[in-house]
């Protein structure tokens, strides 16, 4: 189990399918991806999903991506992620769900030796999660923010531009891609929602009203990201 230094999140490169070593980052952008799809079939909210996916990015931060298989620890995140953020999950349904990803149209697994292998390699695996994390896995995500400044600027805008565009439905799908790469260790939670929010705008070209920037004599952005708490 080798440590890494943290600003690197990487290591040496899982297998592709081509057989050669495949960039760590676009290994953990599909591990991720199965997160959000495992996730959202076994009904999972999405601050445990981001909670999920959080956590998986901080333990390959801390260690070599060829260490342990990166879809252990992306099911074995998922569980533990149901644990901290209350919303309980099975594992013979996480179980089910994940060998369905791979084998698509397949039964569910009899509960023979290799489901209870796979099931005890899972919450083994849970285990080293939480000793690498040293149990730090509560985390502040950005969705709260991200919330309370939509409904500030629906306020801000006129009517005819905020329901002509899909500010709001895209600014939740940049936070959730988001969550392929490690941006939820590097930034504040504060500053990722203003960020999303910021790039929805741009992507439509819409703009802020200049008397709003006034009243506050600053940007809007800069407004937003004065780390400012929402219980």
């Amino acid at each position: 189990m080798e440590a890494l230094d943290p600003e690197s999140c990487g290591g040496v490169s899982a297998p592709g399918a081509d057989g050669r070593p495949a960039p760590v980052e676009r290994v953990h952008f599909r591990v991720t991806r199965f997160i959000m799809e495992a996730g959202v079939k076994l009904g999972m909210h999405s601050i445990p999903i981001a909670t999920a996916c959080t956590i998986y990015h901080k333990f390959f931060c801390e260690i070599n991506v060829d260490a342990y298989d990166p879809y252990l620890v992306a099911m074995s995140s998922i569980y533990l992620a149901g644990k901290v953020e209350e919303q309980h999950l099975r594992t013979r349904d996480i179980i089910n769900v994940s060998y369905r990803y791979f084998n698509p149209g397949s039964e569910p697994l009899e509960l023979d030796s290799r489901f209870w292998e796979l099931r005890d390699s899972i919450v083994q695996c849970e285990l080293v999660v939480l000793r690498v994390l040293r149990f730090q896995v509560s985390f502040q995500h950005p969705h709260k923010y991200l919330l309370h400044y939509l409904v500030s600027l629906k306020n801000w805008l006129n009517r005819y531009s905020w329901q002509r565009t899909p500010i709001s439905v895209t600014a939740w799908a940049l936070l959730r891609d988001s969550y392929h790469g490690g941006l939820c260790l590097r930034f504040r939670a504060q500053h990722l929602a203003v960020a999303v929010l910021y790039m929805a705008l741009q992507v439509y070209g819409v703009e802020v009203p200049a008397e709003a920037e006034a009243e506050a004599e600053k940007p809007w952005w800069q407004i937003y990201s004065m780390d400012t708490e929402i219980p």
